[in-house]
């Protein structure tokens, strides 16, 4: 192993040295200052004669006097099922005062690609136990569904909330037993304050879901470069826990933006030319590098589902950040600043928000025969309301049929009852779409025309209808 004394530039985070030798592209990189620190950084470009290396811990203290190590292989996350229940920084080492980690294996953190061939589709229902997630955008193992929020909005509290309550309801009913996949959390916090993560370790505590989780993490003060490698170790535990320990692993990443954020800076210091708004070209590759990193693998029991959150700047949907992220996932939950300031709890908006994998995750055998009917419906019916509560700003409600009252006050009780649960309440699928029933309810049965006929004969109920049209007459 060659040493260099031969750094010739520091630009921000990157170090350039001459070498005399092919490096490999990735390859890991021990550099020593002249008091002794070792820090490590990687090969983000390798020409003839000179390479950019990127520090993770930062180039302070880094000067021409520094000698520069090449270890010859990239780097690597150390795996066991015994980092379930531990609190790693954002490049894979203990900071919960833990023993150290004896790994089973060391896996390559930039994955492999999974074959499309040999992808089995998601069809099987996850449970987060939020109604406007479950019985609106139902989240599918597998499936790779964000969060769209804003700054200031509580989507920490919304994904505290899905890794405390997520469970994979079939394998409950088959009870403990060996053929049962276990459930697992894995968080990755990049570029989040102390107080955040102060935040996030006492509800995993409190909660008891540190048990059954892994948490990765890297916080505002952190050098940048790290959070590029924090998704990249999170996933890379995820895969290993999936595909060779059959955990169904539901991958938590926050915030997205705070990582592109970091793309961008090292694509200044590396003057490359910028793309739309600053940010890299390659950014789009490099989120589907992380994103395409869910999934299930034939003829494996394990699943890797992600709920990537990111806030998006300005609230501004067709920013890069969120516009890419949606052309890769399969759908979108959106967090809504209207509702959150009425106080509904979790505000999220149902109309802009998709699933597109819920079709197939939902229905007789995997949730209820009347999943697919009463969502729709619910849409329609919420969707109506809306509409009217703009036309009520100009005409006022006096002007309205009685038809359309009803329509309105569907749309008021849907955000209060169905939509805003608080962050403690765990619905289960069935208390869900009962709690749908009971509002449809509000409705005139020839309202209801997404819904099949058998099933507005079975759940439709009655007396809800007729305190409707007492109260209205």
């Amino acid at each position: 192993m060659k040493e260099y004394q031969t750094i010739t530039e520091i630009s921000g985070p990157l170090v350039f040295a001459e070498v005399d030798e092919p490096v490999g592209y990735d390859e890991v990189v021990e550099i020593e200052t002249p008091n002794g620190d070792t820090r490590r950084g990687q090969v983000l470009e390798s020409s003839e004669g000179v390479v950019a290396i990127q520090v993770f811990e930062g180039t302070g203290g880094i000067d021409r006097n520094s000698s520069v190590r090449f270890l010859g292989e990239t780097m690597k996350m150390p795996v066991t099922e015994d980092l379930l229940g531990r609190v790693l920084d954002g490049s894979g080492n203990p900071i919960d005062g833990g023993p150290e980690i004896v790994p089973d294996d060391r896996i390559d953190i930039v994955g492999k690609a999974i074959n499309p061939y040999a992808r089995e589709y998601p069809e099987e229902f996850i449970q987060t136990g939020v109604s406007a997630i479950d019985g609106m955008n139902t989240l599918v193992r597998g499936q790779k569904l964000p969060i769209f929020s804003g700054s200031g909005l509580p989507h920490n509290e919304l994904a505290l909330q899905i890794a405390r309550q997520s469970t994979v309801p079939e394998e409950e009913e088959s009870g403990d037993d060996d053929e049962g996949s276990e459930f697992a959390v894995i968080f990755g916090a990049m570029g989040i304050t102390q107080e955040e993560a102060n935040e996030f370790m006492q509800d995993f505590e409190r909660t008891g879901a540190l048990e059954r989780s892994v948490v990765f993490m890297n916080l505002a003060d952190d050098p940048a470069v790290e959070r590029t490698v924090t998704p990249r170790m999170a996933l890379t535990t995820a895969e290993y826990l999936a595909f060779e320990k059959d955990y169904h692993v539901l991958v938590i990443l926050t915030d997205m933006t705070n990582y592109c954020e970091a793309l961008r800076e090292i694509g200044a210091a590396r003057e490359e030319v910028p793309g739309r708004r600053g940010y890299p070209g390659y950014m789009y590759t490099d989120l589907a590098q992380l994103y395409e990193r869910a999934g299930r693998i034939e003829g494996r029991e394990g699943s890797v589902t992600q709920i990537p959150i990111l806030t998006m700047p300005g609230d501004d949907d067709t920013h890069p950040i969120p516009d890419l992220t949606g052309y890769i996932t399969e759908g979108q939950i959106y967090i809504d600043r209207d509702l959150n300031s009425q106080g509904v709890e979790p505000p999220v908006n149902v109309l802009p928000s998709l699933s597109r994998l819920m079709d197939d995750g939902i229905g007789e055998g995997l949730t209820r025969e009347d999943h697919a009917d009463v969502s729709d419906q619910m849409y329609a019916a919420y969707a109506e309301g809306e509409d009217l509560r703009d036309l009520v700003n100009i005409v006022g409600r006096e002007a309205l049929s009685e038809r359309d009252n009803k329509f309105l006050d569907f749309a008021d009780r849907f955000e209060e009852e169905f939509v805003q649960q608080g962050y403690d309440t765990d619905r289960s699928i069935d208390e869900t779409i009962e709690l749908g029933w009971d509002l449809l309810s509000m409705l005139p049965k020839e309202a209801l025309n997404r819904i099949d006929e058998d099933l507005i004969a079975e759940h439709y109920r009655e007396e809800e209808g007729e305190t409707v049209e007492a109260t209205a007459d």
